[in-house]
């Protein structure tokens, strides 16, 4: 246990480590605008490579490359279809709406779990002159604000099958999909197979400090880096954020297991069944969440209420094995 802070408010609270600040030291930089920046385009490479994808395009956020998939997939007044809890519907301020005009409704579900009958009751693909027409359907994996769920590849399946059959496009927003690939077992390409557009997110588990990267198809990122430049994404030097991701990708990937069997620790101390916990996420059910988060404060541990009961805790690469062992003590003696 160090003497500083543990901040399990999320694994967005992440720094670079020495290694990681020496990789973006050292990176050749150019003007990405122009397509000139290497360390950028050797990440966009080498993310599309791994998910299966023909291109990527890099983001400042994890936000901006979800709108930036749903705005190529979904035309103005047409219909995405998604879990209630999705990010894109409840943390990111209506962009969907706001900039591309889209429309939204949402199937109902158990900790974020997917579940294809419920995506057909809910679509529908052809409504008619009179009614708004399904045009995508997002999928979450792993699901934030469903405690770090592995959506089950069965029911993955099983949408993209009703999806094709009906020509419905599919975005995933797999901010974590580097979780659910280490707790699975399963090849990233395989998890992002079947999409149209795949976002992930290098600022949350993996430790850089900016970035996402958007993959498709060819034509759809040359036509996403058009919409990039147009929200106000374009940026230059790039080479120094990418060069951290790229660190990231190569180090940083298989030991995210740690930070799996880390939360599960944290579970435990707050009488959460550790064989729930599929990834990074814990939530907890406490009477009184902030004062729960407030007396955690106090004894140095950072959590986050999120609800009228419930407080989330996330572990990262800078929480040790040692540092949940203490804070799972400590918690464990607050009053809930």
């Amino acid at each position: 246990m160090t003497d500083a802070t543990i901040d399990l408010r999320s694994d967005t609270v992440t720094r670079p480590t020495a290694a990681m600040r020496a990789a973006m030291a050292d990176a050749e930089v150019g003007d990405d605008v122009f397509g000139e920046d290497p360390e950028t385009n050797a990440l966009e490479r080498e993310v599309a490579a791994l998910l299966g994808h023909e291109a990527g395009l890099f983001t400042p956020t994890g936000s901006m490359a979800n709108q930036l998939g749903l705005r190529l997939l979904v035309a103005p007044g047409s219909e995405l279809v998604a879990d209630q809890q999705a990010h894109v519907v409840r943390a990111e301020l209506g962009a969907a709406a706001v900039f591309s005009g889209i429309t939204t409704r949402t199937w109902a579900s158990t900790n974020g779990r997917l579940v294809a009958s419920a995506v057909r009751d809910i679509a529908e693909p052809n409504a008619g002159a009179y009614s708004v027409s399904t045009t995508a359907i997002a999928i979450e994996n792993t699901h934030n604000f469903g405690g770090g769920t592995v959506q089950p590849a069965a029911e993955v399946r099983a949408v993209q099958a009703y999806a094709r059959e009906h020509g419905i496009a599919l975005h995933l927003d797999g901010a974590r999909l580097w979780n659910a690939h280490v707790a699975s077992g399963t090849p990233l390409w395989e998890l992002a197979d079947g999409f149209d557009t795949v976002s992930v997110c290098l600022s949350k588990g993996l430790g850089a400090p900016v970035g996402s990267v958007l993959v498709g198809s060819t034509t759809t990122i040359a036509a996403a880096r058009i919409w990039r430049k147009r929200y106000g994404g374009g940026m230059r030097q790039t080479g120094f954020l990418a060069a951290a991701g790229r660190f990231a990708l190569a180090h940083q990937v298989d030991r995210l297991a740690e930070d799996h069997g880390n939360a599960r620790v944290l579970a435990a101390a707050l009488d959460v069944d550790p064989a729930s916990v599929e990834t990074n996420i814990v939530f907890a059910e406490v009477s009184d969440p902030a004062a729960y988060v407030a007396a955690a404060a106090a004894a140095g541990i950072r959590l986050m209420q999120l609800g009228p009961r419930r407080v989330r805790l996330v572990t990262h690469l800078d929480v040790s094995r040692e540092d949940a062992s203490w804070a799972a003590g400590v918690l464990r003696s607050l009053p809930r």
